[in-house]
């Protein structure tokens, strides 16, 4: 593959980039607030959240039931499908960058399929430890990611003793089957009353409240702050292990480092909405191409695009057949497997060539 070039930017453009993905990010949420099944006027979603932000009554032209509407339903969906998408941007970037190659996200490493199995396991079993309470989920899946990575890795150099990036794939890919088997086992095992599972797997965040805001919130920013930490060494790992040992970077520390934070975003995503493949994908990919592949400033404005990404497919899944509401997963992976094959063909191209 041919070495990824740092491109620099001068402070004008990096103020413009960041305030254009804000600006998306904010208009992202009016429109998922204000469309629906019942309609709500863009001026008075402003009013009524102004009125709760800053502790002011409501207007008395805005009946109570548009009020509950937007504050406990749409805007919490709204928000919680926004963390979940910068959670997968943000890991699908980090993976890109380690692994140096385009098609490496959480769901094509198996990583997902390994906290979705974590997920299922709580919920099977019925497992609350009380130390952890309502974090019981998300650790569990954090842990069934991460173990699920190690694996793979292991695997991999098991085929491969130089371990190439196309067989941690093909590895992960291997993983991600078996562990989709198993999970399928379970369900099949329990009863009728668990069987919503699959629903929950295809990917939603219908319903789910401001408790599960709060359960991904410590996450994201942990995994946020731990990539962040290394983004410097994540540019010179991109350029090659071998390259970043050459200039001081601590290979093996800031490897672990990475792969842990990109986990810790899949798990957590995964165990308040379900597996959604494709958005770690192809956000990254789309935020390479406008960008470049500096990651102090890649790893922020790709996850900013993902919250806005999912935002948008959340509520194109519950407006397209509307009353009727689609998986989040189900149209993440209708539109990202084209895009998956087109990345794919450059990327065999491109290896061809060089």
């Amino acid at each position: 593959m041919q070495k990824p070039s740092i491109r620099t930017y001068t402070k004008s453009k990096l103020i413009i980039s960041y305030g254009a993905v804000l600006l998306l990010m904010c208009l992202a949420v009016a429109l998922g607030i204000s469309v629906g099944s019942i309609p709500i006027p863009l001026f008075h979603v402003i009013q009524i959240l102004g009125a709760h932000i800053f502790h002011y009554p409501v207007p008395d032209n805005i009946d109570t039931s548009m009020v509950n509407i937007v504050m406990a339903i749409r805007f919490p969906r709204v928000v919680l499908a926004m963390l979940v998408g910068c959670a997968l941007a943000l890991s699908g970037t980090a993976f890109q960058g380690l692994l140096k190659n385009p098609l490496a996200d959480p769901y094509t490493l198996g990583v997902s399929s390994g906290s979705a199995l974590g997920a299922v396991i709580v919920l099977f079993f019925g497992i609350q430890l009380p130390f952890l309470g309502s974090f019981t989920l998300p650790v569990f899946s954090i842990i069934m990611g991460f173990l699920t990575l190690i694996g793979v890795i292991y695997f991999a150099r098991l085929v491969q003793r130089n371990l190439s990036v196309e067989t941690i794939i093909l590895a992960g890919v291997l993983c991600s089957s078996f562990l989709g088997a198993v999970t399928s086992l379970l369900i099949a095992l329990t009863g009728d009353e668990l069987r919503q599972i699959i629903g929950w797997l295809l990917g939603s965040v219908s319903m789910r409240g401001w408790a599960y805001v709060e359960l991904i919130a410590p996450f994201l920013i942990a995994g946020l702050l731990i990539l962040l930490a290394s983004a410097r060494e994540l540019n010179s790992l991109s350029f090659g292990q071998q390259d970043a040992r050459s200039i001081g970077v601590d290979v093996k520390k800031h490897t672990s480092l990475v792969l842990f934070g990109a986990s810790l975003l899949t798990g957590s995503a995964v165990a308040v909405s379900g597996t959604i493949g494709f958005v770690g994908l192809v956000i990254p990919h789309m935020a390479r191409m406008i960008w470049g592949v500096d990651h102090r400033h890649l790893l922020p404005l790709s996850m900013m695009l993902g919250g806005v990404f999912m935002v948008l497919v959340d509520l194109l899944a519950r407006t397209i057949i509307s009353p009727t509401e689609l998986p989040i997963g189900v149209l993440t992976a209708i539109i990202g497997s084209p895009i998956f094959a087109v990345i794919f063909i450059r990327y065999r191209r491109k290896k061809v060539t060089t």
